[in-house]
C-alpha cells in the first residue's frame, strides 16, 4: 500500500486507483461512525480521497502506514464536519434568542382565530336581515355588489347603502366587544 501511495504522489493514476480501492471502504466506515449520516459520510469520504490524491507527496512512510495516514485525514475531516455543524447550530440558537419577534404559537393563533370568528358571527346575527344578507353574500360567498344586487333583485345603489350601514354596525359591535 505504501508503494502505491508514493507512486500516487508522482501522478500515477493506476497506483491511486489501487489506494482508492483498498481504503475507500475503511474511510467510509470511519466517517459513517463519526458523522452518523450516510450522505455526509459519502461527501467527506470523497473529499478525503481527493485530498489523498492531491497531497500524497506529504505521506512519510517512516511515520506510519499509508492506511493510518489516510484514516487520520478522514478522522480529522469528519471531526471538522461535526464541529462545523455544532457551531452552526449554536449560531442559529443564539440568533433565535436575539430575535425580537416571539416564536409562532399555532395553538394560540387557532384559538384567537376561532374566538374572532365567533364574535363576527354573533355580531352578524345582531344585524337586521336587510343589512346582513348582502354582507354574507359578498364576504362569505364572494359575490360583487352587482351580483349581490342581481341575486336579491335589488338596485345596486340600495345594496351598497345597506352594506355600508351593515359594516358600520358590524364594526361598532366588534369594537364594543359585545
Amino acid at each position: 500500500m505504501e508503494e502505491l501511495l508514493i507512486r500516487s504522489a508522482d501522478g500515477d493514476h493506476e497506483a491511486f486507483a489501487g489506494v482508492y480501492d483498498a481504503l475507500v471502504g475503511s474511510v467510509m466506515g470511519l466517517t459513517c461512525r463519526i458523522l452518523r449520516n450516510t450522505a455526509l459520510a459519502e461527501e467527506v469520504t470523497q473529499d478525503v480521497m481527493i485530498e489523498v490524491w492531491r497531497t500524497a507527496d506529504r505521506y512519510r512512510p517512516e511515520r506510519g502506514t499509508a492506511r493510518t495516514w489516510v484514516l487520520t485525514l478522514a478522522h480529522r475531516r469528519a471531526v471538522d464536519r461535526v464541529r462545523a455543524a455544532q457551531a452552526s447550530t449554536e449560531r442559529e440558537q443564539r440568533a433565535a434568542l436575539l430575535s425580537p419577534r416571539p416564536a409562532f404559537d399555532e395553538v394560540a393563533e387557532t384559538v384567537e382565530g376561532r374566538d374572532e370568528r365567533r364574535r363576527v358571527y354573533r355580531c352578524l346575527g345582531r344585524l337586521g336581515r336587510l343589512n346582513r344578507v348582502p354582507l354574507v353574500l359578498a364576504y362569505y360567498e364572494g359575490l360583487t355588489y352587482l351580483e349581490v344586487a342581481q341575486s336579491l333583485s335589488t338596485p345596486a345603489g340600495t345594496v351598497k347603502s345597506r352594506m355600508r350601514a351593515g359594516l358600520r354596525q358590524l364594526r361598532a359591535c366588534l369594537e364594543g366587544g359585545s
